[in-house]
């Protein structure tokens, strides 16, 4: 094995490898003497010399030191601060290539974990590529005389330089470098260690944490601040439920899904989904996937705000919406009477107890929706035999638990993987967002 000692220390690796894989966090995967290498910003195809980064027994991880052969599918970063700003590391692949990538990820993890196969792959979900994130938790640190904001750098837990970002909502991107000359001017600019913004139709709120007061002149710089770029700001001095308006009433925040004729509110620190136009195409894959009946009783579990229980309650007989938070199942609850929708009933549970209660878990349903966190939903699925149910969506933000959960149905309860597919939630990003549908085997 040839290494030569660059400078700093680090070993550069001059024997050419050929990358043959991304791995799930986006990295390219190639082996050397029978040790598998993990090299940052290397695509499948290319040919590179690297330098390692660490070591590990059984893995190493590297960045590319030289590139020897590109792929095809390779292009230029839009943005300058790719490979230091830690918010994206697929900008060097083509999007078509990256959600191409993601299927693959979605596939691998269903075949391993699960042992499956889908009956049939759905069309992966794509829309906008830039501008496309509504909402995001941005750091915030002060350096000498500036306040830097943005998202952590790569490999260091410093606050990556940036003045704009092409991800974010235009709304929110182009005024990077505003709001870190705005948090620089405040008494308090040390103890503002992040805010949070949340985009909707027609108003953007930035949620500024703070770890000591404003002054009466910080108030009067931030109420300018929203004036002049019409954003309405919030103060989170405490927990996320100590967020409030810096003046006056709070914002009317909403987006609606016009397919369904219906309108979602939420607060600020409210989950919603980062990429609306693909929020709403998948709601609309949802229903189709689903095919509901009118007399059909559907069970929406992890609901949140109605995201899918609203519409669904469009063309169903009866929904029944489950969420863990009681003051989410309250905005559910708000959200269904200002859409003029009485055919839904919310309830509160624990979807991660072994043991489920209360009425909606001895009911019967035709068809299940269900929307978890990464940790999945293995509890809740032990109950399904239960239910009654012929059709099953289940919507995944992590396919290593999909698969795990999928495995369940599939070996234990009986169902078939009918679907599965991806969805471009987050371009750029190695995130996998996707779709299953399960449907009762054939006898």
């Amino acid at each position: 094995m040839s290494r030569s000692r660059a400078a700093g220390g680090a070993a550069v690796q001059a024997v050419p490898v050929t990358v043959t894989a991304l791995s799930h966090d986006g990295r390219g995967i190639a082996r050397l003497a029978g040790k598998t290498v993990f090299i940052e910003d290397a695509l499948p195809g290319e040919e590179v010399t690297f330098r390692l980064r660490r070591r590990h027994k059984d893995y190493d991880e590297a960045r590319i030191e030289i590139l020897l052969k590109a792929s095809p599918q390779r292009v230029t970063p839009r943005c300058a601060h790719f490979g230091v700003c830690g918010g994206c590391s697929l900008q060097h692949l083509e999007p078509a290539a990256q959600i191409a990538a993601k299927q693959q990820t979605l596939l691998d993890n269903l075949r391993r974990i699960g042992g499956l196969e889908p009956a049939e792959l759905l069309e992966p979900l794509t829309g906008p590529v830039w501008g496309y994130r509504r909402r995001a938790r941005l750091s915030a640190h002060k350096n000498g005389e500036r306040v830097f904001v943005g998202f952590k750098e790569r490999h260091r837990p410093l606050v990556a330089d940036i003045k704009h970002c092409d991800v974010l909502d235009p709304k929110v991107g182009g005024m990077i470098a505003a709001i870190g000359e705005l948090l620089s001017s405040l008494s308090i600019a040390d103890r503002v260690p992040q805010l949070e913004v949340a985009v909707g139709d027609e108003v953007m709120v930035m949620s500024i944490r703070v770890l000591s007061h404003p002054s009466d002149e910080d108030r009067a710089k931030l109420a300018a601040f929203e004036d002049r770029h019409s954003v309405r700001i919030y103060l989170q001095p405490g927990r996320a439920d100590s967020v409030m308006p810096l003046r006056g009433g709070g914002a009317n925040l909403y987006y609606r899904l016009p397919e369904s004729g219906v309108a979602i509110h939420f607060r600020p620190a409210d989950f919603t989904q980062v990429n609306g136009e693909i929020n709403r195409r998948l709601v609309e894959l949802t229903l189709q996937e689903l095919a509901v009946e009118p007399a059909d009783h559907v069970l929406d579990l992890f609901c949140g705000l109605g995201n899918f229980t609203l519409p669904l309650a469009r063309i169903a007989g009866q929904v029944t919406g489950v969420e863990g938070e009681v003051e989410l199942v309250q905005r559910a609850c708000k959200n269904a009477e200002s859409n003029g929708i009485d055919n839904v009933d919310f309830h509160q549970a624990d979807l991660f107890a072994e043991d489920i209660d209360g009425t909606w878990a001895k009911q019967r349903y035709q068809h299940i929706l269900l929307d978890p966190p990464r940790a999945g939903a293995k509890e809740i699925i032990a109950h399904f035999p239960r239910f009654g149910a012929q059709k099953i969506v289940y919507v995944s933000c992590h396919p290593a638990t999909l698969a795990r959960d999928a495995k369940t149905l599939v070996a234990e309860q009986g169902w078939r993987l009918a679907r599965a597919g991806v969805l471009d939630m987050f371009p750029h990003t190695s995130h996998v967002e996707s779709i299953a549908v399960f449907e009762r085997s054939k006898p």
